[in-house]
């Protein structure tokens, strides 16, 4: 699926001025979600629930950075989009850890071990540090601020891909559905932030090169072992890594996940000098969604 430079949402040609960014209070009820959410496809399956492993320790990653970042960001209207952000991106990571026990536990996965391994990635390696002077803790902060907006190019990525990505046409569970397109949504409503915040504090081009060039296989690496760990706790799921490569090839073609050319690109998006996040997707679409989610939410 290719991600679009020019929108086919006509609104995205309105300027409709800035976004009050805002946590939306959701709740998801994946108790009756089968392990093999996308019928007959396990290891699409997997791969997209293995996200919701990564994200809570990712965004928890994110809002510390912010909130040690923002008593230095004098700018109102980008304070404000922070504070909104992390607004977000706690309900985001709430939501999918109020649904460990109902999915995984229930389909017989401990998910423990990957959770203590993003833990220390995120948490020890990448995490908040004192160090012994103030340079090197504000440097720290801006090497923290800088991944988090090599991330977020991912995540409003992936965003872009859940919202317009063939589940519906394989049946794939509803419920599952919605929660990763409500997070997809949001991550495309407040694209920009993390790259306004790490161009505010660093704006430099080698800043946004190097760092993107750590996070890159980091992600990759981390993404990889967290989908293996799932396929070898199901019995049902394909036993061998060439077998599994080759259905996450064959579902990237289905439309159930992004394909490698899509990944790289977006990467390679970001290497752009002239690089922006409004150049991922439709903020038209996002937010019509989002229009949706809030009716459903104000009739429950």
């Amino acid at each position: 699926m290719k991600i679009r430079k020019k929108s086919r949402f006509p609104m995205d040609t309105v300027d409709i001025g800035p976004l009050q960014l805002k946590a939306r209070n959701v709740s998801f009820d994946l108790s009756r979600t089968p392990l093999h959410w996308i019928p007959g496809h396990p290891v699409a399956s997997h791969t997209v629930s293995a996200y919701h492993l990564l994200f809570p320790e990712v965004e928890r990653f994110f809002i510390a950075a912010f909130e040690e970042a923002l008593p230095d960001i004098e700018d109102q209207r980008l304070r404000e989009d922070v504070l909104g952000f992390i607004g977000q991106e706690t309900m985001h990571a709430n939501a999918h850890d109020d649904s460990l026990d109902d999915y995984f536990q229930r389909n017989g996965i401990d998910p423990e071990p990957l959770l203590e391994q993003s833990r220390f990635v995120l948490g020890k390696v990448l995490g908040p540090r004192t160090f012994a002077t103030a340079t090197r803790n504000r440097r720290h902060l801006i090497n923290r601020l800088a991944i988090t907006a090599a991330f977020e190019n991912f995540t409003a990525f992936l965003g872009h891909f859940v919202l317009n990505c063939n589940w519906d046409r394989y049946h794939a569970d509803p419920d599952m559905t919605a929660i990763f397109r409500w997070h997809g949504a949001e991550e495309m409503e407040h694209r920009n932030v993390a790259h306004d915040v790490a161009m505010y504090f660093d704006p430099r081009y080698l800043r946004r090169v190097s760092t993107m060039l750590v996070v890159f296989p980091l992600v990759i690496w981390i993404s990889s072992r967290f989908v293996w760990y799932l396929v070898k706790s199901d019995p049902n799921a394909p036993s061998s890594r060439l077998r599994v490569l080759y259905d996450v090839v064959r579902d990237g073609r289905l439309g159930l996940l992004p394909t490698a050319r899509t990944v790289f690109g977006s990467a390679f998006d970001y290497l752009k000098p002239g690089f922006r996040p409004d150049d991922t997707g439709s903020m038209a679409q996002a937010l019509s969604y989002l229009a949706t989610v809030e009716s459903r939410q104000t009739a429950a």
